[in-house]
């Protein structure tokens, strides 16, 4: 059985592709138990549906507290959660429900005190740096840097494969697919070496167009493609470095425009060194030298200033941390009604 001494915090990650949930003592004596679920939250004309997220946290929570052996939220007061920390792809302009709805109806479900809805691109800073200055570019199928100096956020890109991602994995997926049906005309720019990849997941490429655009998960699909890309680009094909170089550039350009500007010995605005951190996080990184070696040469030609540092953790690690902060009262990550919306305590 609980104690009253024990403060419980849940994280909450909440992305395109389902939910993970963990639950932990903000004085961190134990690790984090964590669950999974497979279906994500819907959105519908209200934005993100706060009922539906409900429907699929509230179970996940209970269980979290049985696998822990303790009492479940409602049957002990002293089992109450504390601080809740909820990530969500989307709440930047899809959240408005969520905040509306959520305060409340956690604290009858759970007794919640505490509670900060967060951007995705937020619990991904936090998982990656903490709580200390610096800048982030989270990269998978889409790509969102973001940066502050603890004072406020600086947001790029994150605008999706239509207008933006650009260096993302479905940015570098459509680029080498364009190269590959430029090869098959005949065209400039062109790679038989992305031709035959293309064609070894698809078939003949002038079926491509009728399989892609129909799609409605057109840029996952576009993803797919990356790493045949850097595999290619690892056997030496020269149009298939030159895409891993453009997204690299595009990648440092995110960086930059979020790095908060520094000053000598400013420990508020960056390392004391007048340096900044910056981190990556996300899959597509997981494609390892072909697309780093390249960003971290840019990156130290084009940011000087800059030191590249490994993530400490992900976004669900990041939303953990952010409601053990709540929990203590020691959130330093700047309030914003889009990124990090921190209600009064309820």
């Amino acid at each position: 059985m609980s104690t009253p001494s024990v403060r419980w915090v849940v994280g909450v990650d909440s992305g395109g592709s389902g939910l993970r949930v963990a639950l932990a003592d903000a004085a961190g004596s134990e690790a984090p138990e964590v669950v999974e679920g497979r279906t994500p939250v819907r959105t519908g004309p209200a934005g993100i549906d706060a009922h539906h997220l409900l429907e699929l946290v509230l179970p996940m929570v209970r269980a979290l507290f049985v696998r822990a052996g303790r009492e479940v939220p409602g049957s002990d007061p002293d089992a109450a959660v504390t601080a809740v920390a909820v990530g969500a792809a989307g709440m930047a302009t899809l959240g408005g429900q969520l905040r509306a709805e959520l305060p409340g109806a956690l604290a009858a479900a759970l007794g919640v005190r505490r509670l900060a809805l967060a951007a995705d691109a937020v619990t991904a800073y936090a998982g990656a740096l903490g709580q200390r200055p610096g800048a982030v570019v989270a990269a998978g199928t889409g790509v969102i840097a973001l940066g502050t100096d603890l004072s406020g956020w600086r947001r790029a890109d994150g605008w999706g494969h239509l207008l933006g991602d650009c260096g993302s994995g479905a940015w570098i997926g459509r680029a080498g697919l364009e190269a590959a049906m430029r090869a098959h005309d005949g065209r400039r720019g062109g790679s038989t070496a992305l031709l035959s990849a293309a064609e070894s997941v698809w078939g003949p490429v002038t079926g491509l167009p009728g399989q892609l655009y129909p799609r409605t998960d057109r840029p996952a699909v576009l993803a797919s493609f990356a790493p045949h890309v850097a595999r290619c680009a690892v056997e030496g094909d020269p149009v298939a470095v030159d895409v891993l170089a453009r997204a690299a550039r595009h990648l440092v350009e995110a960086a930059a425009a979020v790095c908060p500007p520094v000053r000598q010995g400013s420990a508020r605005q960056g390392r004391e060194d007048g340096g900044v951190d910056v981190a990556l996080t996300g899959g597509l990184f997981a494609m390892g030298d072909p697309l780093v070696v390249p960003l971290r040469e840019r990156l130290a030609a084009e940011l000087p200033s800059a030191r590249l540092v490994p993530a400490a953790g992900d976004p669900l690690a990041g939303a953990v941390s952010i409601a053990v902060a709540l929990a203590d009262g020691s959130l330093r990550l700047p309030a914003d009604p889009a990124l990090l919306h921190v209600p009064p305590v309820v």
